[in-house]
């Protein structure tokens, strides 16, 4: 992965640069992630000292659960993060970062809460 990674929303109201990523994709199959985007999420990862944003004004932050919260754009609705209460680390979802993302899937989690409609057979770790 290259280090410099950037992205927006889709009406572009925010921006982001993460400077390095802590991983590549990882699927989420949970039942919230499920609910919020309509399928399952797919995120990498930043530290939050190398995540700079930029219109994060227009971010709405959904506290999903005592642990972790989910940001948004307040204008279009893009779901652009995820994030823990305990951890100085954000979760940034993949559809969001620009071309070429230079990103690559690691593995997918909570994979027996998926969806019943479609199978997972990409040879990736299963938690």
């Amino acid at each position: 992965m290259t280090d410099l990674h950037s992205g927006s929303c889709l009406c572009g109201a925010v921006r982001f640069t993460a400077k390095r990523l802590l991983r590549g994709v990882l699927y989420c199959h949970c039942l919230q992630c499920r609910k919020q985007s309509g399928h399952f999420y797919a995120a990498a990862k930043a530290a939050d000292a190398d995540l700079v944003v930029e219109g994060g004004e227009e971010i709405t932050w959904y506290a999903a659960s005592s642990e972790a919260k989910r940001g948004f754009c307040r204008t279009c609705g893009s779901a652009l993060f995820w994030k823990r209460s305990d951890l100085d680390e954000t979760s940034i979802l993949a559809g969001a970062f620009d071309k070429p993302t230079g990103l690559s899937a690691v593995g997918h989690i909570f994979v027996a809460d998926k969806g019943d409609y479609y199978s997972i057979d990409d040879g990736l770790p299963q938690d």
